[in-house]
């Protein structure tokens, strides 16, 4: 199908053009829904796992959206997620029939103390503004579809710890998508940041309590041990790649002074750019731990409470469509970061299901996990540029599903990043 790349605009580009015109009128004419949609959600921020709130609140715009045309799914597979459907489009009614499922991705979790630092009241906006774009442009073109098209948004909690993707991957939410799609709030727009593989390790260290000056000798230091761990830990780092990061904290380190502490408790994270290099770090850091415990006469418990988040595996073929998209919007892509030392539950996604992950400015050059970024993620002015990520996910996502070639060449970075990066 050569009308999906650089040719005269023909039938096909000319209803493609349609189609996001289309989807930019119907988000431009929900405007005030969405922004209620992120306010309440700002205004009312939940740690993870505990967003209610929130799930309530996404629940009844779907429910409520045109005419109660979504199938939504309350405490969909988690307590606080979520599922919206939608379609399909063009067919795909009869039994076995081949369906396009394109999926959007919705957070809500907020920060200990800081409220929505990272602007996940936004990326939820983001998630259902581009969920509805994308359903009225394919009402108004069913004819035009290369395949049926269902659409499926996932409400998906605790990113900021657990991860609940990776909770809701394993509970099968994703087994059923083709594509998906999530953007987060940052400084600047960048269709693509190679986040980077974590994974949170706990240690305790058990000792034996004693009269710190009466009688020490009698007591076995579990703090001496937490000290001990934690400089080892930075000794390692300058043995370590540059771009390996180990960063941690005490949580516990006794209760009084004139006792010898008993308990001690240390969490760190650990990242590296890839998932496979994890087990090399953990090693190393583990190593760190156990020759605390040794030193020091006291027990050591190492753990892994959470799940390790994967590294984002790219998609050039989306990628490009979204700069496209996003520069006929007005979005401007400032040279591209080589390195970006964050991580998110989306890299498993990325693991699973082909799909893109942008960045968006948002007005402010403030820094997430700041007092100053939960202001301005709850600004007026970062609706014009939260609309407009939105915008152009679904005309990303509108070229795909009108062009079986593209989708051809997803599928194929998809496939060919998996194989570079479990290499």
């Amino acid at each position: 199908m050569e009308w999906c790349v650089h040719r005269p605009l023909g039938h096909m580009d000319t209803r493609k053009q349609q189609m996001k015109d289309t989807l930019q009128r119907r988000i431009d004419a929900l405007r005030a829904e969405l922004s209620t949609l992120s306010s309440d959600i700002w205004s009312r921020p939940e740690l993870d796992g505990e967003e209610t709130y929130a799930h309530d609140t996404l629940v009844r715009f779907f429910s409520q959206e045109e005419a109660q045309t979504w199938t939504v799914q309350s405490h969909y597979k988690l307590p606080t997620a979520f599922r919206a459907s939608w379609g399909p489009a063009g067919g795909g009614e009869g039994e076995g029939e081949p369906v396009l499922n394109v999926g959007f991705l919705c957070e809500y979790d907020a920060l200990p103390g800081l409220g929505h630092a990272c602007g996940h009241n936004l990326i939820a906006e983001v998630g259902a503004a581009a969920a509805v774009g994308l359903k009225a442009a394919l009402q108004e073109n069913e004819t035009e579809l290369a395949v049926p098209v269902k659409i499926t948004v996932l409400g998906t909690p605790a990113e900021e710890t657990t991860g609940g993707k990776i909770d809701l991957i394993k509970a099968g939410a994703f087994a059923d998508l083709d594509l998906v799609f999530l953007a987060h709030p940052a400084q600047q727009d960048v269709s693509f940041l190679p986040c980077v593989a974590l994974d949170v390790v706990s240690v305790k260290y058990h000792g034996k309590a004693s009269h710190a000056a009466a009688y020490p000798w009698e007591g076995v230091n579990a703090l001496d041990a937490a000290v001990l761990a934690y400089n080892n830990v930075s000794v390692l780092r300058q043995q370590l790649k540059p771009e390996w990061m180990l960063h941690g904290i005490i949580k516990h380190g006794g209760m009084r002074p004139n006792i010898i502490p008993d308990y001690s408790e240390l969490e760190f994270y650990l990242r590296t750019p890839l998932v496979k290099d994890l087990c090399d770090l953990k090693n190393k850091a583990e190593g760190c731990f156990r020759a605390a415990a040794m030193a020091t006469g006291c027990r050591v418990e190492i753990t892994y409470p959470y799940h390790a988040f994967h590294n984002i595996l790219p998609n050039a073929t989306l990628a490009n469509l979204y700069e496209s998209n996003g520069k006929d919007l007005g979005i401007q892509f400032p040279e591209q970061p080589d390195t970006f030392s964050g991580s998110t539950d989306f890299g498993n996604v990325s693991s699973i299901v082909p799909g893109i992950h942008p960045f968006f400015y948002i007005g402010t050059n403030a820094l997430n996990h700041t007092e100053e970024y939960t202001e301005a993620a709850g600004a007026e002015v970062a609706q014009l540029y939260t609309l407009r990520t939105a915008k152009a996910l679904a005309m990303t996502a509108v070229d795909v599903v009108c062009c079986p070639d593209l989708l051809r060449q997803v599928r194929e970075d998809f496939g060919l990043a998996k194989q570079k990066h479990e290499r």
